[in-house]
């Protein structure tokens, strides 16, 4: 299955639950030094854009 990230690219995903898995855990990162943030806040929206689209896919198929 293909998903469109925040940028409009297509990423292809061939285990969801793994996606879900990555995406959930990338959300949670920030360095250490604050001079980052912004590109953490950036990084942040991408990877729960990422995450909320794939658990909504997953809660589809589990409904169907």
């Amino acid at each position: 299955m293909k998903v469109i990230d925040l940028n409009g690219c297509p990423i292809e995903v061939t285990n969801l639950n793994e996606a879900i898995r990555i995406t959930k855990r990338y959300k949670k990162y920030r360095h250490e030094n604050e001079s980052y943030s912004d590109y953490d806040k950036k990084q942040n929206a991408y990877w729960t854009d990422m995450y909320e689209k794939l658990t909504t896919i997953k809660e589809g198929l589990n409904n169907n």
